[in-house]
């Protein structure tokens, strides 16, 4: 069994700062590729940003030169520093972990259970 715990959400102003993380625990064998996501109300589901495991990032256009995404291999963690906040970057955030299990061997995508950012003054 795999579990991703989302924090670091809430309400901030236009121009404030937030850190989310997400840790993954339980059964894991392996971790590949970490992502963050985002989703508005009444829209899709959008990357925001990837890290691979050793290190490389991409970003969407939207948050490139505000946003970081990080990762501790150590902790099974991923974060993303986000600066310069607008209130467009209010949405649900959603971290995506490809791992591989060390019970069953099986890899897949994981999801976290979302943390929510408003950014509003």
């Amino acid at each position: 069994q795999v579990q991703l715990v989302e924090s670091g959400g809430g309400l901030v102003q236009p121009g404030g700062s937030l850190r989310l993380s997400c840790a993954a625990s339980g059964s894991i064998f392996s971790i590949y590729t970490m992502a963050w996501y985002r989703q508005a109300p009444g829209k899709q589901r959008d990357l925001v940003a990837t890290i691979t495991r050793g290190g490389s990032t991409n970003y969407a256009d939207s948050v490139e030169d505000r946003f970081t995404i990080s990762r501790d291999n150590a902790k099974n963690t991923v974060y993303l520093q986000m600066n310069s906040l607008k209130p467009e970057d209010t949405a649900v955030y959603y971290c995506n972990v490809d791992l591989r299990e060390s019970s069953s061997y099986r890899r897949g995508d994981y999801w976290g259970q979302g943390t929510q950012v408003t950014v509003s003054s």
